[in-house]
């Protein structure tokens, strides 16, 4: 085998397997993004409930103040939620989504961008939870 064929070798396996490590780093993180959709996902339960219960609180008296912020937190964080999936649906298709279809240049600062987005969304929804758990524990 001559010294260029060689190379030419190497070069192809070189390029391949830094492919395979990309597509490996996108996967791995549309599977953090969505493990992250799928843990705040079923909370919109619970935000329902407790909006359906603060609306039961909310009267005139001086607690209903601490209520009503209460439920608009909610409220804001269960569009958040509904936003930001219909952002990510726009953005990405299923196969990209679920079975790992390679992502453009573009995509890929998106996915980066999703992964800052749906964090900050996590610490969105728990925290309106907590507040309203609080405030109806409290008064």
């Amino acid at each position: 085998m001559t010294k260029k064929k060689l190379i030419l070798i190497l070069s192809v396996i070189i390029a391949v397997a830094h492919s395979c490590k990309d597509q490996n780093k996108e996967n791995s993180q549309m599977k953090d993004v969505m493990a992250v959709h799928d843990e705040v996902m079923p909370k919109m339960g619970t935000i329902g409930q407790l909006v359906s219960e603060l609306d039961q609180k909310i009267t005139n008296d001086a607690y209903s103040k601490d209520y009503v912020v209460a439920k608009e937190e909610l409220k804001a964080a269960h569009k958040a939620m509904m936003d930001w999936m219909k952002g990510f649906g726009d953005r990405f298709d299923g196969d990209e989504i679920l079975k790992g279809k390679a992502l453009t240049e573009e995509k890929q600062k998106w996915l980066d961008e999703e992964e800052a987005k749906v964090k900050k969304l996590k610490e969105q929804i728990n925290s309106s939870i907590k507040q309203a758990q609080d405030v109806l524990q409290n008064n």
